[in-house]
């Protein structure tokens, strides 16, 4: 039999992209036959099925899908459209023309379902979810794991990484989406495939990415890097945090502040007293504050370098001005996160250097700061107004005492603690204001505007064509014809 598992990465769940094929012709929902699996899986075959599972992550240039598929928005991984270009905080170019107009249609809010912006994100996601399934249906069959040799302990954190992984991209799916296909294993024939190529209401998708932290968490050890040479490997603490976020996103406040307690009592995760130190390429997982990243690398073959870098340097993703005026002067935090000049158009957050364009500054996807303003908005909707300004202010702090980019001295006043108070209203605003210039361009603020319910209200007084249905995506055209209509759309598109 074929051996489907050392082959993984051709593997593609929902549209595998390959030659000039129709993609109407493509098989349905991660289409896997039983003749195509290998019955003796050894342990690296099975250790190849667990990291493979991760690359959907990384944002290389064609690293998932080859062959510079722009018309299919499959060149890198696209958050950075979906919440930086939607949020206004970031336009496509410096300078305006009509390269990738579908990028500026998420900006304005003009696209239809055929962008291909929702494909590119969706293909992401999904062959994230086929991989990971494969990995499940190995460590979950004790037959496998004996044959293969592999240790209970080994096989444990495997299995709690993967369940992470699974959690996370339908987290991200239905944000974008709403309900979504909920497939759990690998379907065993065209039928089985087509059956499973509905939606699930967005509660049971939410449910089961409950579930599945539950079970990663269960099997997962407490050490901050269960693999210590491989630290970028998912640990407890990512997916304490990662349930801290599921709670946030559905309100649930006090089982937010118990699992940033529980994160906490780790002992492992603080504030970096400098600012930059999170993205720093030159000290990656030796800092206090990243909690899990995509680990970019140069020299691999296959490539595995951030290709954003290179984005970048073609002149793609400039900041709004209004993101600039979202700064309060001479606050260090914007020139790590754009240098506002197209004379000079790194993002030094983003490339993970203030000295070179390099090419393997990892993707960050939850740091402690974003975990503290989580507890701060919690505290706030408690009532407990202090907490949050404490919070708040821990943020401002450890910015202000930061070193600059460019060596410059912050003036005193800078950045200066908000003063204590007990309107909400107030709070709030002061909150997601700090959210916004903390986490810039690291794609959380449409997620952000959406979950706030002032996604219309700050997005159409920007000039921005939004719409109440855009607080959900369309489902992309493409899965919906290749669905033969059992894939429904969203109400508006």
């Amino acid at each position: 039999m074929k051996n489907i598992y050392k082959n993984i990465i051709i593997i593609f769940f929902f549209a595998a992209f390959t030659g000039c094929m129709d993609e109407l012709e493509k098989a349905p929902i991660g289409l896997l036959t039983k003749d195509m699996i290998n019955s003796n899986p050894s342990a690296a075959t099975i250790e190849s099925s667990v990291s493979s599972s991760y690359l959907p992550l990384k944002n290389t240039l064609n690293g998932i899908i080859p062959g510079w598929k722009w018309n299919l928005g499959t060149v890198f991984r696209n958050d950075i459209i979906l919440q930086d270009i939607a949020s206004n905080d970031m336009n496509k170019k410096w300078n305006p023309d009509g390269d990738q107009a579908w990028m500026d249609e998420i900006g304005s809010f003009t696209f239809t379902s055929e962008n291909q912006a929702f494909n590119g994100i969706w293909v992401y996601d999904y062959e994230g979810v086929s991989r990971v399934n494969i990995a499940i249906s190995l460590l979950t069959n004790a037959e496998i794991v004996q044959g293969a040799g592999m240790s209970e302990a080994r096989k444990n954190q495997l299995l709690s990484e993967a369940y992470f992984l699974r959690a996370f991209y339908y987290f991200d799916l239905v944000n974008n989406f709403g309900g979504v296909p909920l497939v759990l294993k690998t379907p065993d024939s065209f039928e089985e495939a087509l059956e499973v190529s509905v939606r699930a209401d967005a509660d049971v998708v939410w449910a089961q990415i409950s579930k599945d932290l539950t079970d990663a968490k269960a099997l997962a050890s407490n050490e901050k890097y269960p693999d210590a040479s491989e630290p970028w490997r998912v640990s407890k603490g990512a997916i304490i945090a990662l349930q801290a976020k599921v709670a946030l996103f559905n309100e649930n406040w006090t089982t937010v502040l118990n699992l940033i307690s529980e994160l906490d009592a780790l002992g492992y995760y603080r504030l970096n007293a400098e600012y930059f130190d999170s993205f720093n390429a030159d000290i990656e997982f030796t800092d206090d504050e990243v909690i899990f990243a995509y680990d970019h690398r140069s020299n691999e073959i296959p490539n595995n370098t951030n290709g954003l870098r290179y984005v970048i340097g073609w002149g793609f993703f400039a900041p709004t001005d209004d993101f600039i005026a979202a700064f309060e002067p001479n606050d260090p935090r914007l020139l790590y996160t754009t240098t506002g000049t197209p004379d000079d158009k790194r993002s030094f957050k983003i490339i993970g250097s203030t000295t070179d364009m390099i090419d393997y500054g990892n993707k960050v996807y939850i740091r402690y700061a974003d975990v503290l303003l989580w507890k701060a908005e919690a505290l706030l909707e408690i009532s407990d107004y202090a907490g949050a300004i404490a919070i708040i202010n821990q943020i401002r702090k450890r910015a202000r005492t930061s070193s600059t980019a460019d060596g410059s001295v912050i003036p005193p006043g800078t950045l200066a603690d908000r003063p204590s108070s007990t309107d909400k209203s107030q709070v709030k605003e002061w909150l997601m204001s700090e959210r916004r210039v903390e986490l810039g361009f690291e794609s959380h603020r449409f997620n952000d505007l959406k979950r706030w319910g002032t996604a219309k209200a700050v997005l159409t007084a920007l000039g921005r064509n939004f719409q109440t249905y855009h607080y959900l995506y369309p489902i992309p055209q493409l899965e919906i014809d290749k669905s033969g209509g059992s894939i429904t759309q969203n109400p508006g598109y």
